[in-house]
């Protein structure tokens, strides 16, 4: 078999068997197929598509190119969930404690922040002494005892996925949704959970920007997930707006821990309490809805969803005060108060326009080298469909350095009003099975 023969056949838009693509992938990790062959492959298949035969066995032996978690030692079904990225997406830090606080065991890998888009690591590691680092042992130990676990990749899992991702965002071929459902179910395949609920976000602030494309994505990673034996849904989510009112990582931390506590923003509690209903269907913690729906709001009620997060950042080494006290977590230098320039009703927010402010005033990295200023960011005091008049504030920018005018007029263009009233953004567009 020649490498050669598998990009010319996929050049011609054929049906690539799992030998030839177990050969090619086999070839990629042992370093036997050179980048520039890669490369060309993919340009292929970004050019002439897979079918789902095909992106299944793609996935497959992607998970089998490295380590796989077996969590099979712990009791009861373990659960995941995964986000496609947005500005301001703070979810797992909420839903993970509120669905562990009601049984269902989270055993979750987690990643950092690029570009525009936050990182949940990124943000836990806003709280002093926090471990994002856990062992392959602590890691199970640690679901097993308390029943979650929010790390970073342990052992060499997905190793293909590395290699592939590299030359895919160098050679333009990020945007192949057979690539990139391959990319995120083998990560979440190898990590050994049951069950997996997917965040699949469109619009500006969000990888695929129509509701089409996230809806197509979403029911790729269903089939994957299906095919390869794992309870698999998805919720197609809106990111024409930022997820809550905070952009930055302890500011998120700060928000996090208010919503546990049933002090949050009433439209992203609602989507965390839809979120974790369907988790609590999945892992058959119940099979009814309305029970499920009871059993989340008591324990955000009762402070069981909040003392699970306390535990969950003790259990981890972090320093538990500065959730006791939120006052405690990194603070900027200054905050300046952003009062409007229009009357009317807040249309839009541009989610990745304020991202990308948040990343420049230190909140996030241009480059994976680069350091996280954990106290920078922005608190959003309106949100779409509110109404605003001139002088009104519409938030605050948190920042340590200079706020310069570009700075600053970049928030304002993240703004649209109209005279007319505007409906509020529903969070959630469509859940898939």
């Amino acid at each position: 078999m020649r490498i050669l023969d598998i990009i010319e056949k996929k050049k011609l838009g054929e049906q690539l068997t799992k030998e030839e693509i177990s050969f090619w992938i086999k070839g990629l990790c042992s370093g036997d197929i050179p980048d520039y062959q890669t490369s060309a492959l993919l340009m292929a298949i970004r050019l002439k598509g897979m079918n789902q035969e095909e992106t299944v066995n793609l996935c497959q032996e992607m998970v089998h190119s490295g380590d796989i978690l077996d969590l099979s030692d712990i009791d009861g079904i373990k659960a995941d969930k995964h986000s496609t990225g947005g500005v301001g997406d703070k979810t797992s830090l909420v839903l993970g404690p509120l669905v562990a606080s009601c049984g269902l065991k989270i055993a979750k890998m987690s990643g950092r922040g690029l570009g525009h888009t936050g990182g949940t690591l990124d943000k836990l590691e806003s709280i002093s002494g926090l471990n994002i680092f856990l062992s392959e042992d602590e890691f199970k130990k640690q679901v097993a005892e308390i029943g979650i676990a929010i790390v970073g990749q342990t052992g060499e899992l997905v190793p293909a996925d590395k290699k592939l991702y590299a030359l895919r965002d160098v050679t333009a071929t990020v945007d192949s949704i057979p690539l990139i459902s391959s990319s995120i179910m083998s990560k979440k395949l190898a990590a050994g959970s049951d069950t997996i609920l997917l965040d699949v976000k469109y619009g500006k602030g969000a990888f695929m920007h129509t509701v089409e494309d996230a809806k197509k994505l979403a029911k790729t990673m269903i089939s994957i997930g299906k095919s390869l034996g794992k309870n698999t849904m998805a919720m197609i989510t809106d990111m024409n707006a930022p997820l809550g009112r905070t952009i930055g990582n302890a500011l998120e931390i700060k928000e996090a821990v208010l919503t546990l506590k049933g002090q949050g923003e009433e439209s992203f509690t609602e989507f965390i309490i839809s979120a974790a209903k369907i988790m609590l269907m999945q892992g058959k913690i119940t099979s009814d809805e309305a029970e499920a729906d009871k059993m989340l709001r008591e324990n955000i009620k009762n402070g069981k969803a909040f003392l699970k997060f306390k535990e969950m950042v003790r259990s981890q080494g972090g320093n538990v005060d500065q959730i006791d006290d939120l006052d405690l977590l990194p603070k900027s230098k200054h905050i300046e108060d952003m009062k409007s320039k229009e009357e009317g009703y807040i249309s839009k927010i541009n989610s990745e326009e304020l991202g990308i402010l948040s990343m420049k005033l230190g909140g996030g990295r241009k480059k994976k080298e680069d350091k996280i200023n954990y106290a920078v960011g922005i608190i959003m005091d309106k949100k779409v469909g509110d109404y605003v008049k001139i002088g009104d504030s519409l938030g605050q920018i948190h920042y340590d350095d200079l706020l310069d005018k570009q700075l600053i007029d970049s928030f304002y263009q993240a703004y649209e009003f109209s005279k007319n009233k505007v409906e509020k953004i529903k969070v959630i567009e469509e859940i898939l099975k």
